[in-house]
C-alpha cells in the first residue's frame, strides 16, 4: 500500500517511527488519563456526604474546587505556576494518594487539593504552549485521547476507575500502579513545557470573547464528563428493559470507539468539517439521546461522543487565545450545569429544587447552547491557526501520529474487553432440583459504604454466599456525575451469573430500581408511579421463566414518609398492577409503611390480592416482601454490617406449588435445598448474622 504524505492519512501513518517520542505521547495521554480520574473522584467523595446527611452538608462546596484556572490571570502566579509545571502536576497526585487516607472528610480534602492542582496544571500547559501551535494541539489530544483511556479504564473494571479513592487492593484498586505511571508519565511529560511569549493570532479583524470561550468550555467540560466518562452511561438512558431492544453494557465499546472517531475527525478533517457543523450534530444528538429509547435513542449517544470529542481542540484553543480566565469561566459554568444535572432528581432535598425537577431536557439544551457560544468565540476561517507551507504542515502533524498510535491500542483493548465482558446468558439458580426461587430486596444506598469505600464486592459476597436467585437493589442508579457514573449491577450480573435489568435510566429522574435475576427475563417494563410532590417512585414489573413456569417479579422504591399523599397514590396504583396479573408474582419493595396499619391494606389485602411474606413481623418499616400464587417457604433478615443503612431481607419460594399456611415450622422440617446457609448464624461472619429473630424463619 502506498502513502501519500500529502494528504491527511499519509502525513499521519507515514512518519518514520520513534520510540522516545512514542514514549512522549503515551506520558502525555497517561497524564490526561489521571485528569480525568481525579475529576470523576471528585463527585464521588463529595456525594458521600449529603447521602449520610440525607441533606446537603456543607462539604458540596469542595466541587469548586475546579476554578483553581482564575488565579492564573494574575501574572506573577502565572509565570511561578509555567516556571514550575512539573512540581503542579507532582502535587496533584495527592487526589491519586488519597486512596491512603481512611478518614472521609480529609480523603475529600485531599482528592480536592489534587483537582485543585490538575485543573491549575492543566490550564497554565495549555497557556504555556500557546505560541506552538503543534504542541499545543498535541496536548489537547493528550488531554482528550486522556479521557478515552479513563472510560476504557471504567470499562474493563464495570463502571469503576481502578485509581480512584474509593478503592483500594481489597475492593478491586490498582492505586500503586496508577500513582507510579502518573510519577513516571509527569518526569516524561513535563520536560518541554516552556512558557513562550508569543501568541496564536486570530485572523486579521477578527476578535473573540474569552467569557464566550469560557462557556464553550463549560459546554464541553460537562458533555465530556456527564455523558462519555463512562461508556454505559447514555446505554442506560435508552435501556427500556426486556426483551433486549437496544443496546447492553458490552456495547460500550461503540461508544468508546466512536470518540476515538472524533479524535481522529479533529486531526484529520478539521479543514472540511466546521465547528458548526460539529454543533450541529451535537443538538441532534443531545435531542434523540433524551427523547428516545433503544436503538434510535442510541444513535443520538453516538453523534454525542463523536462530534464532543471532534469539537474539544477548537473550543480549547479558542480558550488559550482568549486568556486564562477563559479556563476559570469554563470550569465555573461546568460546576453550576453540575449542580443542575443533579437539581432535576434531588429536587426534595435542595433549595430550589422544584424549579429544576425533571428538567433533564434543561440540561441538556443547556450543554448544547453554553456550546454554541465557545464556537460562536472560534475565528470564522478556522478552528485553529493555519499553517503555511507544506513542510509545517507536515512538520505539526507528525509528532500527533504517535497520539494516534497510542488511541489505536486504546480501541484494540477495548474490542477485547467488550468481547470478554459480553454476557454469556447461560445461567444456573442454586437449588434447581428443588425448584426453589430465593428471592431478596437490599436498599444499597449508592454502592458507598460506612467509610466511603465501594462496596460491590461486598455487596457480592453476601449475595452469593446467601445463594440469592432473584434480587431487587434500590438506590442503584449511581450514572451522574455527582456519583462517579457508575453501574453496580454491571460487575454483580457478570461475577454472579444473572440476567439484568437497570431499571429508568437516569434520565427518568429516580434514584435507581434495579434487578438481578438467575432466571431469563422474558419481560420487563419500567414504571414510574404518581409523585405528585415527592420524588419519582420508580417499580420494575418483570416476568421470569422460572423452572419452565412464568413468575412475575415486582421491584419497588416508594415515596418518602414526608409525602403521605404520593405514598397513597403510588400504593393503588402497585396494588391495581400487582392485582391483575394473572401469574404467580413476588414483590421487592420498600413501603415506607408500618405493619397492619395504613396504605400496609392496600399492598396486602384483596386490593392487591397479595400475601405478606410473615405478617407477625412487627418491625418493620421500609423493606417488604409479598407474594401470591406460590409457596413461600422461608424468610430471614441479615443485617447489613457497614455496607449500608439497610439490611438485606430473603425470602424463599417454590414453584408450582400453592400459597400454603403461615405455620411456621422447624428447619429441621425442610428439605435441604430450602435452608438458609448457616453461617450467618449467631455472629455470623464479617458482621452479616441473622437478627431480629434471630435465626431464618420456615413455613408449613
Amino acid at each position: 500500500m502506498v502513502i501519500r504524505k500529502d494528504k491527511p492519512v499519509g502525513r499521519i501513518l507515514g512518519s518514520r517511527f520513534s520510540w522516545p517520542e512514542a514514549c512522549d505521547a503515551a506520558a502525555d495521554v497517561y497524564n490526561g488519563f489521571v485528569f480525568w480520574s481525579m475529576l470523576t473522584s471528585l463527585g464521588v467523595v463529595v456525594w458521600y456526604f449529603p447521602l449520610w446527611h440525607m441533606g446537603i452538608s456543607g462539604y458540596e462546596v469542595m466541587v469548586m474546587c475546579t476554578i483553581a484556572p482564575f488565579l492564573l490571570c494574575a501574572r506573577s502566579i502565572r509565570s511561578t505556576v509555567v516556571k514550575n509545571i512539573r512540581v503542579i502536576h507532582f502535587l496533584s497526585l495527592t487526589g491519586l494518594l488519597a486512596y491512603l487516607v481512611t478518614t472521609p472528610e480529609y480523603r475529600l480534602f485531599a482528592v480536592g487539593f489534587g483537582v485543585f492542582m490538575s485543573c491549575l496544571g492543566w490550564s497554565a500547559t495549555w497557556y504555556a504552549e500557546r505560541s506552538n501551535i503543534g504542541r499545543l494541539e498535541s496536548r489537547v489530544l493528550a488531554w482528550t485521547i486522556g479521557l478515552v483511556a479513563s472510560s476504557l479504564a471504567k470499562f474493563a473494571f464495570w463502571t469503576n476507575n481502578p485509581v480512584w479513592p474509593i478503592l483500594h487492593a481489597q475492593n478491586g484498586g490498582w492505586n500503586k500502579v496508577g500513582v507510579l505511571l502518573a510519577v513516571i508519565a509527569i518526569f516524561r511529560s513535563t520536560r518541554k513545557v516552556t512558557e513562550n511569549s508569543g501568541e496564536i493570532q486570530p485572523a486579521a479583524g477578527q476578535k473573540s470573547s474569552s467569557f464566550l470561550a469560557g462557556l464553550g468550555l463549560a459546554g464541553l467540560f460537562f458533555g465530556m464528563h456527564s455523558l462519555l466518562s463512562d461508556s454505559s452511561t447514555m446505554i442506560l438512558w435508552v435501556w427500556e428493559g426486556f426483551p433486549v431492544r437496544g443496546p447492553i453494557a458490552a456495547n460500550g465499546v461503540i461508544t468508546i470507539l466512536t470518540m476515538g472517531l472524533g479524535v481522529i475527525v479533529s486531526i484529520l478533517f478539521r479543514s472540511s468539517l466546521t465547528d458548526w457543523t460539529n454543533l450541529s450534530l451535537i443538538g441532534i444528538g443531545a435531542f434523540l439521546v433524551t427523547s428516545y429509547g433503544n436503538w434510535t435513542g442510541f444513535v443520538g449517544a453516538l453523534l454525542l461522543s463523536t462530534n464532543l470529542m471532534a469539537i474539544a481542540p477548537s473550543l480549547i484553543i479558542s480558550a488559550v487565545r482568549n486568556g486564562p480566565s477563559s479556563f476559570g469561566t469554563g470550569f465555573l459554568i461546568y460546576n453550576v450545569m453540575v449542580l443542575a444535572h443533579v437539581w432535576v432528581v434531588a429536587y426534595a432535598f435542595v433549595p430550589g429544587g422544584p424549579l429544576m425537577r425533571e428538567h433533564t431536557d434543561w440540561v441538556m439544551t443547556a450543554m448544547v447552547l453554553l456550546v454554541g457560544a465557545g464556537v460562536s468565540a472560534v475565528p470564522k476561517s478556522e478552528g485553529r491557526s493555519k499553517p503555511r507551507t507544506r513542510s509545517s504542515n507536515q512538520s505539526l502533524r507528525t509528532p500527533q501520529s504517535y497520539y494516534v498510535y497510542v488511541l489505536v491500542a486504546l480501541e484494540l483493548l477495548a474490542v477485547s474487553v467488550s468481547y470478554l465482558r459480553f454476557p454469556t446468558n447461560d445461567y444456573t439458580p442454586y437449588h434447581k432440583e428443588d425448584k426453589v426461587i430465593t428471592a431478596g430486596i437490599w436498599t444499597i444506598h449508592f454502592s458507598l459504604d460506612n467509610d466511603m469505600w465501594s462496596s460491590e464486592r461486598r455487596i457480592r459476597d453476601l449475595v452469593k454466599e446467601l445463594e440469592v436467585d432473584v434480587i431487587g437493589l434500590l438506590e442503584s442508579d449511581l450514572q451522574r456525575i455527582i456519583m462517579g457514573n457508575r453501574d453496580t449491577t454491571q460487575f454483580l450480573a457478570e461475577d454472579l451469573g444473572m440476567y439484568v435489568d437497570f431499571g429508568p435510566g437516569p434520565n427518568k429522574h429516580t434514584w435507581g430500581a434495579a434487578l438481578l435475576s438467575k432466571f431469563p427475563i422474558l419481560n420487563s417494563t419500567h414504571h414510574l408511579l404518581p409523585s405528585p410532590v415527592g420524588e419519582l417512585a420508580p417499580a420494575i414489573h418483570a416476568t421470569l421463566d422460572a423452572y419452565g413456569e412464568h413468575v412475575d417479579v415486582i421491584v419497588f422504591h416508594s415515596g418518602q414518609e414526608e409525602d403521605p399523599e404520593d405514598r397513597r397514590l403510588q400504593s393503588e396504583y402497585l396494588a391495581k398492577l400487582m392485582r391483575e396479573s394473572p401469574r404467580p408474582s413476588i414483590l421487592l419493595s420498600y413501603l415506607v409503611i408500618k405493619p397492619l396499619q395504613g396504605n400496609y391494606h392496600t399492598y396486602v389485602g384483596e386490593k392487591s390480592g397479595m400475601r405478606d411474606i410473615d405478617p407477625t413481623d412487627s418491625d418493620r418499616w421500609c423493606e417488604y416482601i409479598l407474594y401470591k400464587g406460590i409457596k413461600r417457604s422461608g424468610y430471614a433478615r441479615v443485617s447489613r454490617s457497614t455496607i449500608t443503612d439497610t439490611e438485606l431481607q430473603v425470602g424463599k419460594f417454590i414453584v408450582g406449588q400453592g400459597e400454603g399456611s403461615d405455620q411456621q415450622v422447624d428447619e429441621s422440617e425442610v428439605s435441604e435445598g430450602l435452608r438458609f446457609p448457616a453461617m450467618f448464624r449467631g455472629q455470623g461472619v464479617r458482621g452479616h448474622f441473622y437478627h431480629v429473630f434471630d435465626q431464618p424463619r420456615y413455613y408449613a
